[in-house]
């Protein structure tokens, strides 16, 4: 069934108003490759972004980019492009390690920043990052998009209703990004970590065990590609159950479980939880062929940051910086205890 309407985070708390997707926004997007591709696709279910331009290592990349997917303008080179008064806000749609770079300097160029995940190396390099945000009066939004999706914050408005008690256990699948990510949705940025058990190698299939305070686990299982992985997120609570089906990092289908008494099988004769499936479906406006699982969901962040600019909120709260902080902290936290992986190359 069609789930409740679902009322962005933003507006919820009365920061925003719903119409200001509308508001103006002038995009110059640092990278021509695939994610890219389908950043600027997305963003055409947002009436008030316009593609203004796209700089790429090369001239001649950019006007190709450019061509194909309707941007204004093409830059071989991103200083010209972040010197342009045609271009309000930047996309960096660049690979990890050169995401810090970018991001700087369009901050310092005085544009908002829209930076695709992991947003920095470090924590330390993040901090210096948002900083140098506040000092130019520009938005810094870490690009974790699960936040955004309405099944997404629904699951969270589940979770602060109480309806399925204190969230004890969350068990997800994928990689340690967006696992992580699903802990901190269910137990929040106030959730101190207390140990991290780690096994496996970078870039490949592994796992870690959180334990937060007050008695609350995350048991997280990195994935291997190829395999025919679930990616599910199960959020366990005292009362009920959430679960974010898959993809879970991009869901547009959650059920939740809250039986009369909990656990259901074991005080019911074992008869199961009833039960209820919502579904989101995404936005059909949007084309956009051969591309990652729900990719279109890019527009529900895209939205989001004109209505937070628009209303002078240079952070969107449903993944602001103390909870970017919060994951990087923990994902940093994993990388730095996973095993070198010998078949990955390491660069000079």
């Amino acid at each position: 069934m069609s789930g409740p309407a679902v009322t962005p985070r933003d507006i919820l708390l009365g920061l925003t108003n719903p119409e200001d997707v509308r508001f103006p926004l002038r995009w110059g997007i640092i990278g021509g490759g695939e994610i890219s591709r389908q950043f600027v696709l997305s963003s055409r279910a947002c009436p008030g972004a316009t593609m203004s331009a796209v700089a790429s290592r090369s001239l001649e990349t950019a006007k190709s980019f450019a061509d194909s997917y309707g941007v204004g303008s093409a830059y071989g080179n991103i200083e010209d492009m972040l010197a342009s008064d045609d271009v309000d806000i930047v996309y960096v749609g660049t690979p990890d390690e050169m995401h810090k770079q970018h991001s700087l300097l369009a901050i310092e160029a005085g544009k908002h920043v829209l930076c695709e995940k992991i947003l920095a190396k470090s924590v330390v390099d993040a901090e210096e990052m948002y900083d140098a945000a506040n000092r130019q009066g520009v938005m810094l939004q870490d690009g974790v998009w699960t936040r955004f999706f309405p099944a997404v914050e629904q699951a969270k408005q589940i979770i602060e209703s109480g309806d399925i008690g204190e969230v004890v256990m969350v068990q997800a699948d994928f990689d340690p990004l967006y696992t992580a990510q699903a802990a901190t949705l269910a137990f929040g940025t106030e959730a101190k970590l207390i140990d991290l058990r780690v096994s496996g190698m970078q870039g490949g299939p592994g796992g870690t065990i959180l334990e937060s305070e007050n008695d609350r686990y995350a048991n997280l299982t990195f994935i291997r590609f190829p395999s025919e992985f679930p990616e599910v997120t199960e959020i366990t609570g005292t009362k009920g159950r959430i679960t974010l089906e898959q993809p879970a990092h991009c869901p547009t289908r959650i059920t939740v479980r809250i039986p009369p008494q909990a656990p259901s099988r074991y005080a019911g004769a074992n008869n199961p939880s009833p039960f209820q499936v919502f579904d989101y479906p995404l936005s059909s406006s949007i084309e956009m062929p051969h591309a990652y699982p729900n990719q279109e969901g890019f527009s529900y962040m895209i939205d989001a940051i004109h209505r937070c600019i628009a209303s002078d909120h240079l952070e969107c709260p449903q993944f602001d910086r103390e909870a970017s902080i919060h994951l990087l902290e923990i994902v940093c936290a994993i990388n730095a205890k996973r095993k070198p992986n010998p078949k990955i190359r390491m660069k000079k």
